[in-house]
């Protein structure tokens, strides 16, 4: 098969195929933890000038929205620098306020907050989400 033709399929399945797909919270917190902190599970992540802490970068106000509506996670804020615990954090927080939505709504929600879908300055951070999720979907397929 010509080099072209490859490159045209792929583009094809990310454009169209791709942009359909429907990741689940897991999935899309991993390449939320790519853009956060470049994948890294360091015990100290501290970032947004102090405000929010552990692999998925979470902010008081996240965690706590999270843990008050699923109250089986537990825990305490300090336990979002561990990443099991911070996906059961970014899980609960897009089941409160991304339910039935997109991933680009859910992520842009996790960015800017409950309404951070409506916000113009999302749609930079969902296209860094977005870019991941492409390069985890083409490394599990090839």
């Amino acid at each position: 098969m010509k080099k072209t033709t490859v490159v045209l399929i792929c583009c094809s399945i990310l454009i169209y195929g791709f942009s359909n797909k429907n990741y689940s919270n897991l999935e899309l917190a991993k390449a939320v933890h790519q853009v956060e902190s470049s994948g890294r599970t360091d015990k100290n992540i501290i970032g947004d000038n102090g405000r929010a802490i552990g692999p998925l970068q979470i902010h008081y106000s996240n965690w706590k929205d999270a843990v008050e509506f699923d109250k089986t996670i537990g825990g305490k804020y300090l336990d979002c620098h561990k990443l099991e615990y911070s996906k059961l954090i970014f899980d609960a927080y897009l089941r409160r306020y991304g339910n039935g939505k997109s991933p680009e709504d859910k992520a842009r929600i996790w960015n800017g907050g409950p309404k951070g879908n409506q916000k113009n300055l999302t749609l930079a951070y969902w296209k860094k989400v977005k870019a991941n999720l492409w390069v985890f979907y083409y490394l599990k397929n090839i």
